[in-house]
């Protein structure tokens, strides 16, 4: 499953970040982006968040973010295991207790942690 990347492609300094336009699970939507050379959106500044905003919203779909609830520190990290330098949480987020282990990005840019079995759209980032 090639993304077909002449969907929506936004370049943001380094990173450029892509959709398929599908809507599945964090598992799957992390294993797609892989498989096509990136992995899943994780904003590192505000610039970044609002690049992915921006497909968030064309597409009028919540997304998953490459950031997870980590065991062993407690803290949501990004998926390559980086602490988290920049954050969006929406206001008294995280929530979840450390159940609601995956994040989405709302359509105003904003981050809530939610269950990672749900239908998000697939944000890669390259």
């Amino acid at each position: 499953s090639v993304l077909a990347l002449n969907k929506k492609i936004i370049a943001v300094g380094e990173k450029a970040f892509a959709t398929n336009g599908k809507a599945t699970d964090f598992e799957s939507a992390l294993r797609s982006c892989e498989e096509a050379g990136g992995t899943l959106a994780t904003p590192m500044n505000e610039e970044e968040n609002k690049a992915i905003m921006d497909i968030v919203k064309q597409y009028r779909q919540y997304a998953y973010l490459g950031i997870r609830h980590s065991e062993t520190s407690g803290q949501f990290m990004g998926i390559t295991g980086r602490s988290l330098t920049y954050t969006k949480w929406h206001q008294n987020e995280p929530s979840g207790k450390g159940k609601e282990k995956c994040v989405e990005m709302y359509m105003d840019g904003s981050w809530n942690d939610r269950k990672c079995n749900l239908h998000r759209l697939t944000i890669c980032e390259f």
